[in-house]
C-alpha cells in the first residue's frame, strides 16, 4: 500500500494513489510504503529513480550499516520503531528510510502507530512541516513521546502488581500472575530502552552529517534530551522490576516454608505415639502386660492420644503455631 502525502499550506494532505498515473501527477515530500507489493516497487524505481530494500534486507542489514549514503547520493536509514498494543506483546518494527530528491521514502511491513500520530498531527497544526527532513524529524520526536507514554503505563501496571504483592493474603495463584505480569513489563521496558537507543543513534548520525537546518538542528538536540531524561525512568523501572521479582519469590518461599512447618510440626507430634504403639506391639509378658491386662490396649491408646497433644500444646504455648 502506498501513502503519498504532499505540503498544502504547512500541512501534509494525503493523496489517494490507484494506479501510476496518479503517482507520476503528484509532488510528494513523503512516499509511505506499508508492505509494498512488485507493482508499486516497480512504480517508485521507474518514476523517482529509487530501489526499495526487500523485507530481508532491512531486517538482516548489520548494525554497523544502518546509516549510510548511497553512490548515488541517497541517504538510507534503518530505525525500530515500537508496536506497544493491548492486543499482543509488544515488539519492535523496523523502518527503511531512504532520502532522495528531497522526498522522504519509508518502507516497513505493518501500519504503525507513531506514523498514524504524524498523520494526524500533521493536519491539525500548519505550518509545523517545511520539507521531508521535516517529517523525519517529527517522526523521532513522535516516536520519544510514544516510548514516554509506554514507560507511563508501565508505572500503571507496576502499581497494580505491587498492591496485589503487598497484600495480607498472597497465594502461590497469585505470586504466578505477578511474575507473569511482572516478566511482561520488563520485555516491554527492555524494548523501549532499545528503541530510545536507536533513535539517538540516528538522530546523532543525521547532526553529524550536517544535512539539517538550524531549527532542524535545534529539534534534533530537542529529541536527545527528550531520550535522556527517559534513560533514567527505565533504570528506576528495572530496579522496580527486580525488587518486586525478588518480593514476589520471597513470598512463593514464605507459603513453601508454611508447608514444611506443618510437616515439621507433624512429624514430631506423631513420634512419641509412634513409640509407644512399636512398643506394645511387642506382645511381650512384663512391665507392659497387655496381654493379660483387660484395659492394656485403652491404656496404649490413651497414652498414645496424650504424647500426640502433649508436643502440639507446647507449639501453641510457645508460639510456633502461628
Amino acid at each position: 500500500m502506498i501513502n503519498v502525502f504532499v505540503l498544502h499550506n504547512g500541512r501534509l494532505s494525503q493523496i489517494h494513489i490507484e494506479s501510476r498515473e496518479d503517482l507520476e501527477n503528484t509532488l510528494p515530500i513523503w512516499v509511505d510504503l506499508t508492505d509494498p507489493n512488485e507493482e508499486e516497487r516497480e512504480w517508485v524505481k521507474g518514476i523517482y529513480g529509487v530501489t526499495l530494500p526487500g523485507e530481508d534486507e532491512v531486517k538482516d542489514i548489520e548494525a554497523s550499516a544502518r546509516y549510510y549514503e548511497a553512490d548515488n547520493g541517497d541517504l538510507h536509514l534503518r530505525t525500530d520503531f515500537l508496536i506497544d498494543d493491548d492486543d499482543e506483546p509488544a515488539r519492535t518494527v523496523t523502518v527503511a528510510f531512504i532520502l532522495a530528491r528531497e522526498i522522504l521514502f519509508s518502507v516497513h511491513t505493518v501500519d504503525l502507530p507513531v506514523f498514524r500520530l504524524v498523520r494526524m498531527r500533521a493536519r491539525s497544526r500548519p505550518g509545523s512541516i517545511a520539507d521531508y527532513k521535516d517529517v523525519l524529524m517529527d517522526l523521532y520526536a513522535t516516536d520519544a513521546e510514544y516510548s514516554a507514554d509506554a514507560l507511563e503505563g508501565i508505572y500503571q501496571n507496576l502499581e497494580g502488581v505491587s498492591r496485589a504483592v503487598l497484600q495480607k493474603d498472597f497465594s502461590d495463584q497469585d505470586a504466578a500472575m505477578a511474575l507473569n505480569a511482572i516478566a511482561q513489563e520488563e520485555d516491554l521496558n527492555g524494548r523501549i530502552r532499545r528503541n530510545m537507543m536507536d533513535t539517538r543513534r540516528a538522530v546523532s548520525f543525521l547532526m553529524r552529517g550536517r544535512l539539517l537546518n538550524a531549527d532542524q538542528f535545534e529539534e534534533a538536540r530537542q529529541i536527545l534530551r527528550d531520550i535522556e531524561s527517559l534513560d533514567g525512568h527505565t533504570s528506576f523501572l528495572f530496579d522496580k522490576i527486580n525488587f518486586l521479582m525478588d518480593a514476589t519469590v520471597g513470598f512463593i518461599n514464605i507459603n513453601q516454608n508454611k508447608i514444611i512447618k506443618i510437616f515439621s510440626v507433624a512429624s514430631v507430634a506423631f513420634l512419641p505415639p509412634t513409640l509407644v504403639a512399636s512398643i506394645y506391639g511387642m506382645n511381650f509378658k512384663g512391665w507392659f502386660p497387655e496381654l493379660e491386662w483387660t484395659f492394656g490396649y485403652p491404656f496404649a491408646l490413651g497414652v498414645m492420644v496424650v504424647t500426640m497433644i502433649t508436643p502440639f500444646w507446647y507449639f501453641k504455648r510457645r508460639g510456633w503455631l502461628k
